[in-house]
């Protein structure tokens, strides 16, 4: 059932998604990876190429969420019209009567109220194609591990694409024991990003929680990829998927790795539970041995002489706590930038801008996030001799 052409050596669109206020940070990893930027929206990035490069691409991106290879557009106005042009396509080309495939939807069309109609129309219109032609049909369900087709529908045009990551690759695969509210792991790439970390000064990071920004500033900087951390993505069902393929992609990017660590990377937490959960993660990502962890008030975090970044990610009070209980440690974080971390450049991931007011300091940058659906901001702070305080009632004001 094969096409004689193969499809992994054919040309298309790629759109790889994530998260709103993230494009940046996608845009310069995928160029970096070698790939030209066709178009940049609020929640993707689109380039050319083939299904061997969306390979690559699963493998290497840290902030993206979805890898897609784009398989047909269309004008669609009506349920019907979406079944018929789904039927139209050539799916054995891309997977036989034997997988098993699932469709994902994003629907914005007046003519449906539910993005699952949308899904039930796809799935039908796909299985009704292998049956006519076949007499047989793959298997469907809502697993995301083989085959996934994503539809997106807005207005009167419809595109179809085959999800080539399956499960998001927003997940790297290290974190077995979430603590707390931990930040995505995606996200954590993003944030290192938009610092002026240059990977060889001390990465330090109080009040780690499950460590995911520690680990993710180790994996960073020994050019170790996400994609080593996980065995299974739906481009590997796909009809005319060779193994040689992936274990290329794989030898790049294992080749790329410093076998030296060239950065110190510091993460405390007061909770012994925290540290143990960053350890265990630490572990499964093979950075336990690289990162220096100790039980202990944030304030009492080892700062090294000389330069580096100083990231925490306090509790917001949203989720987590309450506001009240938050403002002294807010304001103690003030204290230990003003007092221990001289030289230094410091970061506060926060959703709370109002707790942030408390931090009593001049933010040179602020840089916007999301936190899931929290408004969150990225401040950043340059922690020299004498740090200026300023009045609380202007430490929220914008920065030119």
């Amino acid at each position: 059932m094969k096409g004689t052409e193969n499809t992994f050596q054919q040309e298309s669109t790629i759109l790889v998604t994530c998260p709103k206020r993230i494009g940046k940070y996608l845009a310069e990893e995928i160029t970096t990876a070698g790939y030209i930027i066709e178009n940049e929206m609020q929640t993707g990035i689109s380039t050319r190429g083939t299904l061997i490069d969306c390979i690559s691409l699963n493998l290497v991106l840290r902030t993206a969420h979805k890898v897609l290879f784009h398989l047909k557009t269309f004008r669609c106005t009506h349920p019907d019209q979406l079944y018929s042009s789904t039927k139209d396509f050539a799916w054995e080309k891309y997977f036989s009567t034997d997988s098993y495939f699932t469709i994902v939807a994003n629907v914005e069309n007046e003519t449906i109220t539910d993005s699952r109609f949308g899904s039930y129309k796809v799935k039908d219109a796909i299985a009704d194609r292998f049956t006519s032609l076949f007499k047989k049909r793959p298997d469907s369900g809502p697993e995301k591990n083989k085959v996934v087709i994503y539809l997106h529908w807005k207005n009167e045009e419809a595109s179809l694409y085959i999800d080539t990551s399956g499960e998001t690759i927003a997940k790297h695969g290290y974190r077995k024991k979430p603590f707390k509210a931990p930040v995505q792991e995606s996200l954590a790439s993003a944030l290192i990003y938009a610092s002026r970390w240059d990977r060889k000064s001390t990465f330090i990071n109080p009040m780690c929680g499950s460590g995911t920004l520690a680990i993710q500033a180790c994996l960073t900087a020994l050019n170790r990829y996400p994609g080593l951390f996980r065995s299974n993505y739906c481009f590997m069902h796909l009809n005319d998927f060779e193994m040689s393929y992936y274990d290329k992609a794989k030898e790049e990017i294992k080749s790329a790795i410093l076998r030296k660590m060239p950065a110190r990377v510091i993460a405390t937490d007061l909770d012994p539970l925290a540290i143990d959960a960053a350890k265990n993660n630490a572990a499964t990502a093979g950075v336990d041995h690289l990162i220096e962890f100790r039980v202990c008030d944030f304030r009492d975090t080892e700062v090294p002489e000389g330069e580096g970044v100083v990231m925490i990610n306090p509790e917001y009070g949203e989720r987590l706590g309450v506001d009240k209980d938050l403002e002294e440690i807010y304001t103690a974080i003030g204290d230990f930038f003003k007092k221990k971390c001289t030289g230094y450049l410091g970061y506060v991931f926060t959703g709370n801008l109002e707790l942030a007011k408390s931090i009593g300091l001049k933010t040179k940058r602020r840089i916007e996030f999301y936190n899931g659906t929290i408004d969150a901001r990225l401040l950043e702070y340059e922690l020299y001799s004498g740090s200026k305080r300023i009045a609380p009632e202007h430490s929220d004001a914008p920065v030119s």
